[in-house]
C-alpha cells in the first residue's frame, strides 16, 4: 500500500522538480529537494498519513512539503557545500538498502522505549526545542538521547 502510493508520487517526478525550480532553485538543488521530499513522505506514510484525495495524490501536501524543505535550505544559507560528482568515488560493493533498513528497524525496536520514542518524534521533524517545551523534558536530555540513538544506528550501517 505504501509502495503503491510512493509509485504514484514518483510518476510525477518531473512535476515536483518543476515546482521546486519555480522557487528559484537550479536543477541539481531541485533534484536534491525532491529526493528529500520522497524520504519525508515515506516516513509520514509509514506513520499512517493518508495523502490521497479522491483517488489522486494530494498535490497541495506535496507542494507544502517541497516548500518547507526549500525554506529550510534557504535558512541554512551558505553552510551548504556542493560536491562535484567527479569527487565521488564509486565502489563495487552493492548496498542492500532493504536489508540495511530492516537492521535499523530491528535495532530500533529492541531499544529502550524512551530512547526509541524520542528518536522517532525528533526524526519525524519535531524540533528538539519544541518537543522539550511540550513534554517538559530538558532540552539537553532530549538532545543527548537523540544523538545517542542516532550514533548507535549509524554504527549498524
Amino acid at each position: 500500500m505504501i509502495k503503491d502510493k510512493m509509485i504514484l508520487i514518483a510518476k510525477k517526478h518531473k512535476t515536483w522538480i518543476d515546482i521546486v525550480m519555480t522557487f528559484g532553485c537550479n536543477k541539481r538543488t531541485a533534484e536534491d529537494l525532491t529526493q528529500e521530499m520522497y524520504i519525508k513522505i515515506q516516513l509520514k506514510l509509514e506513520n499512517g498519513l493518508d495523502i490521497m484525495y479522491n483517488d489522486e495524490i494530494n498535490y497541495y501536501y506535496i507542494f507544502k512539503t517541497l516548500r518547507t524543505l526549500f525554506l529550510d535550505l534557504k535558512r541554512k544559507g551558505k553552510n551548504i557545500k556542493v560536491i562535484p560528482i567527479d569527487h565521488v568515488h564509486l565502489t563495487d560493493n552493492d548496498i542492500n538498502f532493504e536489508e540495511s533498513y530492516e537492521k535499523v528497524k530491528d535495532a530500533l525496536s529492541k531499544m529502550y522505549w524512551y530512547d526509541r520514542k524520542v528518536f522517532e518524534i525528533i526524526n519525524e521533524g519535531e524540533s528538539i526545542a519544541e518537543f522539550s517545551r511540550k513534554s517538559y523534558i530538558q532540552y539537553y536530555s532530549l538532545y543527548n538521547t537523540y544523538k545517542k540513538v542516532k550514533n548507535k544506528l549509524k554504527k549498524l550501517l
